[in-house]
Parts: structure tokens; C-alpha cells; sequence
């Protein structure tokens, strides 16, 4: 198979959840563990840091990759979902994977991949952990897909755990409480091995302060010891909860002595993300006048922070292009959107997208009123079209409909 072959086959054959939803989840770490045996165990090749959380885990593991190559070292980033190709997911010092590793890799080990009904993001873990040890880089910063604690991810024993934060997203696979979803991502906390937690709740704490006592690991709260930062170019308000989160893990792994990452390599690498690593869609302009946004916020703590963001803006009418997948709670997200606004609707080109009718009617139900489009880039394109150039854009509701728009 060619490479557009290969990634066909990976999707169209086995489940992904980001395309077709709880088909995709599985229960244990089974397959995961059959994987790596098969592979010879590259993750134990590998210093890793660990990232889960609800919100920013994405934005949080491109800044530790960014101050790593600041201070020189070989950094392998595996992240998810993709915005416009799969090799985004698997980088090395911000460049993608090649198209013939990834051929190459799935080639071999197809026969395995299918007699063991091995899904998607498993053979994309196996894939990641392969090249990095392939490649022999010096750290690799590993994001978590979805939860933590039966994430095909968590297998390694990293350097040390982070947790962004706990939000409720994923209720039907996670829980749907505060407590139950912070015990899924504390599923990522190990044994000795020092976790920092970016944010909590009341709710949330005692979770993790069980789970650390448990495992006999340092347990840090980074909203609690870190009160200066450094300025970033990925400039989103909520950047703000990332950047202590990275900071106090830096900070922790600085004293582990395997690595030595100055306080110029930080700054340095904050202020360098995009440039380093390729990261998208975090409060990304994409026009000036009209000034145009868009982010990949999608859930409520996620969406809360990039709607009060925009009420900070300077414009005559705001104009929002929005579309959804169709597991989204619209009761928890509608409501946190503004009445005075005007709506483009839309649906994200995949099986999970919402259909654009069941938004519309929904929203209205809200008093959001807008127009029904055929795609995003269309909903983009009158928005664009009608926009004076004082208005505001803003783009969103899903990554889906922020990939269609980069």
C-alpha cells in the first residue's frame, strides 16, 4: 500500500473513536500489551512525560516539546487528534512522521494488526513508540487520547505524570462526575514517579491526593506554586492555567538531574510554539480586518473560557461559524453561547457531525439564530463575505471544524 492507501486502510477499517464514537473504546489494556510485546517494547526505550487532562493537554505537551528543543535536546511529540494529515500526530523536533515510515510500519505488521483487531489509536501508539526509539530521541512528550487510566498510552513509565485539569467531557465512556473522571486520568499516576496537576476542584483533589498517596508519588499543584509566567505566542486566556502547568513540571524535572533545562530555554520556548512544533488552532488568527479566530475548544470549561475571550474583543457584530459532533451535550454548550451574535451553521465532514437542521433547531431553542450551510469552509465563506471589517469572527464548537478551515 501506498501511504494514501495505508492511512485509508487505518481508517476505514478499524474503529477510531474521533470518527465513529464508543465502537472505537475498549475496556483493558489487552491489546495494548500484545502490541508492544510484538514490538519488541520500544516504550521502554523511551524518557517520557505523560499528559492527560480534560482541556489543554494538547497546548501543554507543544510547549514542553518547544522548551526541549530549546535546550537542545531530540523531542518526540505524540498528539491527538490530527487537523489535516495523521503524520501531524507523530513529530520529532516539530517535523512530521515520514510517509514511508508510517507505510512502511503498517505494511509490516498488518497480518498482526488484523488477527489481533488491533483499532486505530493502537497501532498509532505502537507507531509513535517505534519511531521515537527508532530515532532514538532524547525525550518523548506522549498526550493521552481520551481518559488515562485504560488509554493505550499507559504503558510507559515516564519521567513524570501531568494533568491538566479535570472537566466533564467523554461522560459516556469517563463517568459523569468530577470524581469519576479525575480517577480515570489519575489512572496515569505511577508508582514513585512525581505528578503535577495544572488545575482542581474541591471535587477533584482528593482524587488525586489518593492516587498519589497510593502510588508513594510527589504530588504537585502547580495553580498553587507557580504565580509568575512567561509570555507566549500561543496567547488564548486560558494558556495561562498551561503555562504554570509547564512550568512546575519543568521545574520538577530539573531536579531529576537526567536533564538540564535552563530559564532562557523556557522563555525561549514559550514564546516559539508554533514556530517549533507546528501546533494549530489555539487561538489562531486568521485574518485581520475583519478580525477572524478560531479555536478548537468543545467542551463547556473549554468553550466558557474562548467565548469570554472573544466579549474581551473590540468589533461591531460578532459572526460565528459553528458546527458539532453528535455526542455533544448541546444543553451544557448552547447556552454558554451569545444570544447577540450571527450564526452560521454547519456540519464537520464526518460520520460524527451533527447534522446542521438538529443545530439549527437547537439553537434556536437558545435564541441563537443563524443560517444552515452546506460545509464549513461555505459557512466561512458568507461569514467572510457579510463580515464589515470591524465585525469579529469567531470559528468553532469542534477541532473537526477548525481542520476544515486551516
Amino acid at each position: 500500500m501506498n501511504y494514501q492507501e495505508t492511512i485509508n486502510w487505518m481508517f476505514n477499517q478499524l474503529p477510531m473513536y474521533q470518527l465513529q464514537g464508543a465502537s472505537a473504546y475498549k475496556k483493558d489494556l489487552t491489546n495494548t500489551h500484545l502490541l508492544i510485546a510484538h514490538l519488541d517494547n520500544p516504550q521502554e526505550k523511551l524518557n517520557c512525560i505523560h499528559v492527560a487532562g480534560t482541556n489543554g493537554k494538547g497546548s501543554t505537551s507543544h510547549m514542553f516539546a518547544s522548551i526541549l528543543q530549546e535546550a537542545g535536546y531530540k523531542v518526540g511529540l505524540y498528539t491527538s487528534p490530527h487537523l489535516k494529515d495523521f503524520r501531524e500526530r507523530i513529530k520529532i523536533n516539530g517535523k512530521d512522521i515520514s510517509e514511508e515510515f508510517v507505510t512502511d510500519f503498517i505494511n509490516e505488521h498488518k497480518s498482526f494488526f488484523e488477527s489481533n483487531d488491533m483499532s486505530f489509536f493502537e497501532m498509532t501508539v505502537g507507531l509513535a513508540f517505534d519511531y521515537f526509539a527508532t530515532e532514538k530521541v532524547d525525550i518523548a512528550v506522549i498526550e493521552v487520547g481520551m481518559g488515562g487510566r485504560l488509554d493505550a498510552t499507559n504503558i510507559i513509565t515516564p519521567l513524570v505524570s501531568v494533568i491538566t485539569n479535570i472537566g466533564l467531557d467523554h461522560t459516556q465512556f469517563l463517568g459523569n462526575t468530577l470524581e469519576a473522571i479525575a480517577f480515570e486520568k489519575a489512572g496515569i499516576i505511577k508508582p514513585n514517579i512525581p505528578v503535577i496537576i495544572g488545575e482542581y476542584t474541591p471535587e477533584t483533589k482528593p482524587v488525586f491526593l489518593a492516587k498519589a498517596k497510593e502510588c508513594n508519588s510527589e504530588i504537585y499543584f502547580a495553580a498553587d506554586l507557580i504565580s509568575e509566567t512567561y509570555p507566549s505566542d500561543l496567547i488564548g486566556d486560558y494558556q495561562i492555567h498551561n503555562k504554570k502547568t509547564v512550568l512546575q513540571t519543568i521545574s520538577v524535572l530539573n531536579s531529576q538531574n537526567e536533564f538540564k533545562i535552563t530559564s532562557e530555554n523556557t522563555k525561549s520556548g514559550l514564546l516559539n510554539v508554533v514556530k517549533n512544533t507546528g501546533l494549530q488552532g489555539r487561538w489562531q488568527q486568521l485574518n485581520e480586518f475583519p478580525k477572524v479566530i478560531c479555536d478548537t475548544a468543545h467542551n463547556k470549561n473549554g468553550l466558557e473560557i474562548v467565548l469570554n475571550q472573544i466579549q474581551k474583543e473590540d468589533f461591531d457584530t460578532l459572526h460565528i461559524v459553528l458546527g458539532v459532533v453528535n455526542d455533544k451535550d448541546l444543553d451544557e454548550i448552547l447556552p454558554l453561547f451569545p444570544k447577540k451574535a450571527i450564526y452560521y451553521f454547519c456540519k464537520p465532514n464526518i460520520p460524527r457531525g451533527l447534522d446542521v437542521l438538529i443545530l439549527k433547531q437547537k439553537a434556536a431553542s437558545f435564541d441563537l439564530k443563524g443560517e444552515v450551510y452546506n460545509s464549513v469552509s461555505e459557512a466561512y465563506q458568507k461569514a467572510l463575505k457579510n463580515a464589515e471589517i470591524t465585525d469579529f469572527i469567531y470559528i468553532g464548537g469542534s477541532t473537526f471544524v477548525v481542520a476544515e478551515i486551516l
